[in-house]
């Protein structure tokens, strides 16, 4: 059961990007284009899509990836299928600025900001 269970645990990797100053919607739309990908078709897409958010997302999937690596020495990335098994968007804090208005007043300005957790899976191994 313990070794199963190890074995699972080196067929997974993941990375976090925490604190990234754009707003969870713009960044959910890029991570909803890559979800359940193969990593070279999402590497692929991210590197040729025009949104911004792609560019810190294709830096997370390079981690995630090397992450992977790092847990398995022996082992070679394109042998091993590896997909984003999720790709989850939260939002985080929030910076609150005011605008100035007409007639002394004042309007709130929201600038989001999202945390990015990326998990990879290997089609290899045992649970899929």
């Amino acid at each position: 059961m313990l070794k199963k269970l190890r074995k699972q645990k080196k067929q997974v990797a993941f990375a976090k990007l925490n604190n990234c100053p754009t707003s969870p919607r713009k960044m959910r739309i890029v991570a909803d284009s890559v979800r359940g990908k193969k990593v070279e078709m999402a590497l692929t897409i991210l590197k040729f899509s025009q949104k911004e958010a792609s560019n810190k997302l294709e830096k997370l999937l390079i981690s995630a990836i090397s992450n992977w690596q790092a847990k398995n020495e022996d082992s070679d990335v394109e042998e091993a299928n590896l997909f984003v098994k999720e790709i989850r968007v939260d939002s985080a804090g929030m910076l609150k600025r005011l605008r100035p208005a007409p007639q002394g007043r004042a309007h709130r300005i929201r600038k989001r900001s999202n945390h990015v957790t990326l998990i990879l899976g290997s089609k290899n191994s045992i649970d899929s």
